[in-house]
């Protein structure tokens, strides 16, 4: 587990430079990465589907994201964008044009419809996330 939260770090503060992320705010980048696939991982683990584990973990994402904007007065995307690089389906996709590219339709079909509904989940849980703080911020 430990491995897998330093991982996800790293990759989330790498992406960030490539983002041009200030170098101040690398560390919370990569911290809010970490935060997201923790919950992610902790979903998978109790037997959660990893659809509902990847929505849970990008609200909760772009909510810690919403809140480092208010404290370091920068854009929300800042953090939102790298920390959710965790959790986007690359590998599941490209397993599915590997079966595609194989003839193998029945796999491909299947995988391509997981990495679909994880990559909905992601833009849900930005979405959902976006709309409590907007809730939040008229009351």
């Amino acid at each position: 587990m430990i491995e897998q939260l330093l991982t996800s770090f790293i990759a989330t503060a790498a992406f960030g430079i490539i983002f041009n992320v200030p170098k101040k705010l690398l560390l919370n980048g990569g911290l809010v990465g970490m935060i997201g696939w923790f919950i992610y991982i902790s979903f998978v683990e109790y037997d959660f589907d990893s659809v509902l584990a990847t929505f849970v973990a990008t609200f909760f994402i772009a909510l810690i994201s919403q809140l480092f904007a208010r404290i370091y007065k920068t854009p929300m995307t800042i953090f939102s964008v790298s920390g959710i690089i965790p959790l986007v389906p690359g590998g599941l996709a490209y397993e599915a044009m590997r079966h595609f590219v194989i003839n193998d339709y029945n796999l491909a079909l299947q995988l391509a419809a997981k990495a679909f509904m994880i990559s909905g989940a992601i833009a849900m849980g930005l979405v959902f996330s976006e709309v409590i703080n907007q809730i939040i911020k008229k009351a």
